[in-house]
């Protein structure tokens, strides 16, 4: 067996012909949903980036126990239990977090990887004088102020050299992915995971696919939209949406000529390609640019998954209404080599769907440490609040005590404690560290935080775009069951039920029995959106 795996970060279903679009035009992701099979309600799990790609590796949600942080020394990796057993594996990624503090532990579990530099705020080229005043000429002030020496303006000297096409980060993950092919296509065992950063902002594509979006818009540039609520007018709104469409145009043919290429070499009939993305962004929808910050609208937690397996050809473009997960593509990936999954691994394998639509789990539970909870069944969707989300009281459990852009601070660390292991720790007592209200973990790394607070049920069946939350006792008493189900199979701990007031006994061990009776779904969503 050879796998492909080709993540894009923050690839909107919104943006795929696939999916739906209308205002994106993506014939090549269509063209590859064409000859695979389309799941249709595909959910995050732990949010956002580093988050999800440790559900990746470990096939569990980590949002319970953890802020944004390392792959940790205990958990599973596919990519690491792949390697052991003489599968190849192999990472091409620009994804710019794997060499943060927060982000290490990944990329080593595979056999060998290669790091593609310049996207974002990498750190890639080394500018003591930058040009400030040509940066301020090219960029809008509202999305770049140079005058800062942060993020943004290492991005604006990392575009200084970035001018042909070819020199963008997409392109040459791409033209590293087409040289490992041509170096190992005709071997069999190997996974190559190609992830692309884009369409993550900064939305920076070459000029050939802004043109085809051209929105008339004369200003300096607007492609980098700060997470909050929107204030910019239609003219401007406009223009970040159209530099959005251009990268995920881009993405999408290149990742064309990757199916050229599967074409041109016969590869088809012994490769599965699987095509996801870790979350998607709002682009003005409910008011709103980012993500985590605001309640995990659909926009954002409900993302693509296609999946193209040579013996299931005859699926070919069929669709899946069943729920999956991101973390249910690590039992995956060890089902197409052959391999047991791990006890710790929650996830579920996705492979027995492709051969028919039938049901893998009831719901799907995601969210970021610290945050509101989602869950959802696929018609109905809950965001279940804390009464004071700012309050102290959670525990990051941990042994790699880091934040995404630094270690944990001496603050932190005076509360560190050794605990009991959790179920999935391996017998590996753990940090029980406190979660201090002014830790730089997301989304409170900018010095912003949770915002749009309240709890609130939708009726996705009647309600997709999620204009008018509704009261429905039956349907919110049932997610919340679900809900603490899903806790008590990830071994969380008490106070996370006390700090979400949410029904459990205190018991702390391998698995949480409920003894208290369902909460009512009316009562919950009225008091805490009051609160």
């Amino acid at each position: 067996m050879r796998t492909i795996f080709v993540l894009f970060d923050s690839l909107n279903r919104s943006a795929m012909g696939a999916y739906g679009s209308e205002a994106v035009k993506t014939p090549n992701f269509d063209r590859f949903a064409a000859r695979a099979v389309t799941f249709d309600k595909h959910y995050v799990g732990s949010l956002p980036c580093m988050p999800a790609r440790r559900d990746m590796h470990a096939g569990r949600l980590n949002f319970t126990h953890r802020s944004w942080g390392p792959l940790e020394p205990f958990d599973n990796s596919f990519a690491q239990i792949l390697k052991d057993h003489g599968v190849y594996t192999h990472l091409i990624s620009d994804h710019l977090h794997y060499f943060e503090d927060g982000g290490h532990g990944f990329h080593t579990r595979f056999s060998s990887y290669d790091f593609i530099r310049g996207q974002e705020y990498d750190p890639w080229i080394a500018m003591v004088e930058p040009p400030v005043e040509r940066i301020r000429v090219k960029f809008d002030e509202r999305h770049y102020d140079p005058s800062k020496r942060d993020k943004r303006l290492q991005h604006a000297i990392n575009r200084e050299q970035i001018i042909e096409e070819r020199d963008f980060p997409g392109p040459r993950c791409f033209a590293s992915a087409f040289d490992f092919l041509d170096r190992n296509r005709h071997a069999d065992d190997w996974f190559l995971m190609l992830e692309c950063f884009d369409p993550h902002e900064p939305f920076h594509a070459p000029e050939r696919f802004k043109a085809a979006y051209d929105t008339g818009y004369e200003g300096r540039i607007l492609d980098w939209p700060h997470y909050e609520r929107v204030v910019d007018g239609p003219e401007e709104i406009a223009e970040i949406r159209a530099n959005y469409a251009a990268l995920v145009a881009m993405c999408d043919e290149y990742f064309g000529k990757l199916i050229d290429y599967l074409d041109e070499h016969d590869m088809w009939k012994d490769t599965c390609i699987v095509l996801s993305t870790d979350h998607g962004f709002l682009l003005s929808e409910h008011g709103w640019w980012g993500k985590c910050r605001m309640p995990y609208y659909e926009e954002v937690s409900h993302i693509p998954l296609i999946v193209h397996h040579p013996d299931h050809t005859a699926q070919a473009g069929t669709r899946r209404r069943q729920l999956t997960q991101t973390m249910d593509l690590m039992p995956t990936f060890l089902e197409l080599y052959g391999l047991p999954v791990p006890a710790e691994v929650t996830g579920r394998s996705i492979l027995p769907a492709l051969a028919e639509d039938r049901p893998l789990r009831e719901t799907a539970v995601f969210g970021v440490f610290s945050g509101p909870i989602g869950v959802t069944d696929g018609d109905w969707v809950l965001y279940h609040y804390p009464p004071d989300i700012f309050r102290e009281g959670l525990v990051e459990y941990t042994l790699a005590p880091a934040h995404m852009t630094a270690p944990f601070t001496v603050d932190e660390l005076r509360t560190a404690r050794l605990v009991p292991p959790f179920d999935f720790t391996k017998g590996v007592p753990v940090l029980g560290i406190d979660a201090l209200k002014e830790a730089k973990r997301v989304p409170n790394n900018d010095g912003i935080g949770f915002d749009d607070l309240g709890t609130r049920l939708y009726d996705l069946r009647t309600d997709p775009r999620q204009e008018k939350p509704v009261e429905d006792g039956v349907a919110g008493a049932r997610l919340y069951r679900e809900l603490i189900r899903e806790l008590r199979a990830h071994d969380t701990p008490p106070e996370v039920y006390r700090w979400y007031e949410l029904e459990s006994d205190e018991t702390r061990g391998g698995t949480h029995e409920e003894t208290a009776e369902p909460r009512d779904g009316d009562a919950a969503v009225r008091r805490h959106r009051a609160g």
